[in-house]
């Protein structure tokens, strides 16, 4: 097990080949998929899981940015979901994003909100200076999870995916 950081309830890890029924089980959910990407859609088959949980077990080359399993301490075989921060593809402006995909028998529990302040923090560490989130307009769940961890809300945004996003940001404590 790769632990990237932990936090007081959380141990955030690499994925894993061996976590493809978990990924599937995760991303094959409508309820999971349909805030996803700018054409959402749940995953469709296992072998899609198995390549994912393969990319997703590369560390990037820049070890500040990810895209991560988080479970719960003491139960790291079995991930509640993922929390991600990871530079923006194609942002003219340079944009890391924070964000977090959770399985529904794991939403509700600050889960998302802890895993993700941890993202944070090791953004800050590396000395990122700013960080957004994007949601759809009618996710208040994820919209709630901004506001606990502090962000502002910049309104909505077609500047990253091709998508109309509520675009949250925040700037590095001083």
């Amino acid at each position: 097990m790769r632990v990237v950081y932990e936090t007081e309830r959380l141990v955030v890890r690499y994925w894993e080949s061996e976590d493809a029924p978990r990924v599937f089980d995760i991303y094959s959910r409508w309820e999971v998929a349909r805030w996803l990407g700018s054409d959402p859609k749940p995953m469709e088959s296992l072998e899609r899981a198995q390549v994912s949980a393969e990319r997703m077990s590369i560390p990037r080359d820049d070890p500040t940015f990810g895209l991560w399993a988080v479970c719960l301490r003491g139960a790291e075989d079995q991930p509640l979901g993922s929390v991600l921060l990871v530079p923006v593809p194609e942002a003219t402006d340079g944009a890391i994003e924070v964000g977090w995909h959770f399985h529904p028998d794991a939403w509700g529990h600050g889960y998302a909100t802890e895993s993700a302040a941890g993202a944070l923090q090791r953004g800050w560490d590396a000395g990122l200076a700013r960080v957004i989130a994007l949601t759809y307009p009618d996710n208040e769940p994820s919209q709630a999870v901004c506001r606990r961890l502090g962000m502002t809300h910049e309104g909505l945004s077609r500047a990253y995916y091709g998508i109309e996003a509520d675009l949250f940001s925040i700037t590095r404590p001083s």
